[in-house]
Parts: structure tokens; C-alpha cells; sequence
């Protein structure tokens, strides 16, 4: 398999590694999604996995009850596979500093919420609790601090008379799927990079994360030159 090298970190139901899957097998995406990686063993995530012929891996926390331990297990696995991109798709883990950094630039993750909002848990309920009008999704570069890397996209919704979190979470799912999928996209074709704590794509810096279009794209046709 040719194409973006990922490995995915998952705790879940899998979802989203669903989604990079079938953009995989129908051409919609170059990519090779190389290990699948949890921390818990009744993820149905890894199950996807499996059944796709991608290696599915635990790290159980119970055998590495130090932190430290545990990253260092983790990291050791990661090397192993050498990905480009380490994708944290529903991964429910904080990582340690060391482990993050290690991997500055190739490490994102997929939030429910329009960061810098609502880091952490519970973040539908939050933003009803708080009155906001809209809600969404966010992708960044993972950094030590929870939720804080530089922003790369995100998908805006509009909050609706009646909602709940649940309601909420159901109408963003396929929101979330757009977004990883075109996020992906556009790091198989473009040189994307975390630099002075800012998002750069072929050089040039972005301050604010790429918005999701109504088509599914990130960005307008021709913006960037496309990788020879």
C-alpha cells in the first residue's frame, strides 16, 4: 500500500478509522494506515481494524501501571512502524511530554468542539450550559498541553432549538468524518508542519485553522500548488 504512512490510536468504537478505510479502498484518499494501536481490549475499533488486514495492537494500561512505562511501550511500538502521521482518533489517554515530543508535527488529534473552547470532556453539554450558538469540530497538533496544539481545521455547526448532547453528538458525526478525511487529503498533498507553534503549509503560515467547506473540502481549488 502506497500513500500518507498513519498509524491510529483509538479507545472506541472506531468510527473515524472506519472512515479513513473506506476513503482508502475507494481512492478518495492516498493512504496506508499501517498499525491500529488501544488501551482498551473491547474497543470495537480494533475489530475494524482486524477485519480490514491492518495490525490491530493493545497496550493495556493494567501491565503498565506507570505512566512513564506505558508511553515508553507505546513510543518503542510507534518507532517500530515508522508512520508520517500519528492520528489520535478517539484515543481517551492523556500522553506524556516526552512521548509528545518526540513526535512534534506528526501527531494530531480529532476534538468535539470549537477549540480553543471546551478542552477535555463533556463538550456538547458545556457549550448548551454556556448559550453558544454554534458548536463543531477541531483538528490540531497534539502538544503536551490537553487540546491546546495549533489549530488545522474545523467544521461549524449551528446549535438547534431542542438539542441535546446526544442529538448533538449524532448530527457532528459526519461532520467529524468530513473533517478527518479532507484534513488527511490535504496532508498526503501538501507539505503541512508545525512551526513556532503555528500551522505552515507549504511554508506558509496559517494563524487560524482551514474551515470546512460545504462540498468537504478545506480549502478553494488551485490555493496550493499540488506535490509533484
Amino acid at each position: 500500500m502506497t500513500g500518507l504512512r498513519c498509524l491510529v490510536l483509538l479507545s472506541g468504537r472506531g468510527s473515524n478509522l472506519a472512515t479513513m478505510i473506506a476513503a482508502r479502498d475507494s481512492g478518495q484518499l492516498p493512504l496506508d494506515i499501517c498499525a491500529v494501536i488501544s488501551n482498551r481490549s473491547t474497543a470495537p475499533g480494533l475489530d475494524i481494524a482486524r477485519q480490514a488486514d491492518i495490525p490491530a495492537i493493545l497496550v493495556d494500561p493494567i501491565r503498565y501501571p506507570e505512566r512513564q512505562d506505558y508511553d515508553r511501550q507505546l513510543s518503542r511500538l510507534i518507532q517500530e512502524w515508522q508512520p508520517e502521521l500519528i492520528v489520535l482518533a478517539g484515543f481517551m489517554r492523556i500522553l506524556g511530554a516526552e512521548l509528545v515530543n518526540s513526535h512534534h508535527g506528526r501527531m494530531i488529534n480529532l476534538h468535539p468542539s470549537l477549540l480553543p473552547k471546551y478542552t477535555g470532556l463533556d463538550t456538547y453539554n458545556r457549550a448548551l450550559t454556556a448559550g453558544d450558538s454554534h458548536y463543531g469540530a477541531s483538528i490540531h497538533f497534539v502538544t503536551p498541553a490537553l487540546d491546546a496544539g495549533a489549530l488545522i481545521s474545523q467544521a461549524v455547526l449551528a446549535i438547534e432549538p431542542g438539542d441535546t448532547a446526544e442529538i448533538m453528538a449524532a448530527r457532528l458525526q459526519p461532520v467529524e468524518h468530513q473533517l478527518l478525511v479532507a484534513s488527511l487529503e490535504l496532508f498526503s498533498q501538501h507539505t503541512v508542519e508545525l512551526i513556532d507553534d503555528m500551522l505552515h503549509i507549504d511554508g506558509k503560515p496559517y494563524a487560524k485553522p482551514l474551515p470546512l467547506a460545504a462540498d468537504g473540502r478545506l480549502i478553494p481549488a488551485g490555493e496550493f500548488n499540488q506535490r509533484s
